[in-house]
């Protein structure tokens, strides 16, 4: 027994030279561009590489948001189910030689189970009309937590059935870093399309400030970069972080300004049941409609003005950039710490010059979780028409006792008169 002890120690003990090294990924460049930029050195055509692909999936992006709120909340999906790809699939490659069973089919499969949980939440927050003319929908929405435990339930036992002598303490391993990946892409990107419920320009604003700091850091960077930011990263430099801040806090601020002037962006977005489509139609809130503020006296002497006009969420675009370009890159520190462990370059080479997806979207992740905390914390308050879909679904005997008490209410607070008749 203390012979076993002692092995168990040594192997807990194993150094990072002892993990398998991934194979690193190919180049994915089309030929066309490696002919056309065949003349440069290799720092230059990187650059091109990047800025062309970069314009490519800006554009892209573009035409989803003109397409609709729904087509964002695929894209979102998508990115999500291929960020979780690319790291289960380093995982796989890592630890491949031990031919451990299951662990492929059992991630994809917690990866359903997990979406299937939260999605369903979804389904049931926000489409509670459409859910209550459907008998199907009914039975599912009603017992879907259980549903959703029966299901992690049954891979958890698969998982347990799966173990195989002398590889347990790997095989954990495994089931681990399954669940952190869920953690990192399914729990984030639930959050992303929280953030697009509640107006568009929740999303579209964090979502290019990242955009915005990563282009103009790595520009900074390129052209003036001379003094090194942090080892994990050792491209990455003071003059490109500071320079990233900068343009990222007044980018913000002008792309909030023309973003709050349009319904399209500001409204929540709400699915129309009668014509079964989500509809970004209301009256402005009060954080979208223009004010006068007063400007303080040390800028009055700068500027030359006393007053400026401007929307309120201008203000909380600051909050949102300054997030997003000092706080945010530490996402993609993690990142890099994470493939330096496991001796590889990028998550993968799905876009050229950029390596995975994960690669572009690892601050991202990080913004989507301060953004629905901030909502939550700052700027949501009780929703009415939310409030009011939740009755509807309600028994017609708990409607009335709802109506009598709010009723009972009203009248404490003299708003409405005790001989009034409902």
């Amino acid at each position: 027994e203390v012979d076993l002890e002692e092995r168990l120690c040594e192997l807990d003990l194993r150094s990072d030279s002892d993990i398998p090294e991934v194979p690193p990924p190919t180049d994915s460049t089309p030929e066309i561009l490696k002919r056309a930029l065949s003349g440069l050195s290799a720092r230059w055509k990187n650059w091109w590489i990047r800025g062309i692909v970069s314009l490519a999936m800006i554009s892209g992006f573009f035409l989803i948001i003109y397409l609709g709120s729904f087509m964002l909340m695929l894209l979102v999906l998508s990115i999500q189910v291929k960020c979780y790809h690319e790291i289960i699939t380093i995982g796989y490659r890592v630890y491949h030689s031990y031919d451990l069973p299951w662990f492929r089919s059992l991630s994809w499969y917690f990866l359903l189970c997990v979406n299937y949980f939260f999605y369903g939440e979804t389904v049931a927050d926000y489409f509670a009309t459409f859910v209550q003319r459907r008998e199907q929908l009914q039975f599912l929405i009603r017992y879907h937590r259980f549903i959703s435990f029966v299901l992690y339930l049954t891979g958890f036992c698969m998982f347990v059935l799966s173990l195989v002598k002398k590889h347990y303490r790997l095989q954990f391993y495994m089931f681990a870093w399954t669940h952190v990946t869920l953690l990192i892409t399914v729990t984030q990107s639930h959050l992303v399309i929280q953030n697009l419920f509640e107006g568009m320009i929740w999303f579209l604003v964090p979502i290019s400030s990242v955009i915005c700091n990563d282009i103009t850091a790595y520009i900074f960077g390129f052209f003036f970069g001379r003094t090194p930011l942090i080892k994990l990263s050792p491209k990455k430099t003071w003059e490109g972080f500071i320079g990233g801040f900068f343009s990222t806090v007044v980018f913000g601020f002008i792309f909030s300004y023309f973003l709050a002037h349009h319904q399209y962006f500001v409204c929540p977005v709400e699915y129309n049941s009668e014509t079964n489509r989500f509809v970004t139609e209301c009256e402005p809130p009060e954080l979208f409609q223009m004010k006068k503020y007063s400007v303080p006296p040390l800028l009055q002497a700068v500027l030359g003005w006393e007053t400026v006009n401007m929307y309120p969420f201008q203000m909380h675009s600051f909050a949102l950039s300054t997030f997003a370009s000092l706080i945010g890159p530490f996402g993609g520190f993690f990142a890099s710490g994470f493939k330096r462990a496991f001796k590889i370059k990028d998550f993968a080479d799905t876009i050229p010059g950029h390596g995975g997806i994960m690669d572009r979207f690892d601050c991202q992740y990080l913004m989507a979780t301060f953004v629905h905390v901030y909502i939550t914390s700052f700027i949501r308050g009780p929703n009415p028409s939310k409030l009011l879909k939740q009755l509807l679904i309600l028994q017609p005997e708990q409607q009335l006792s709802v109506y009598k008490t709010l009723k009972s209410h009203l009248i404490e607070k003299g708003i409405l008169q005790p001989s009034l008749r409902g």
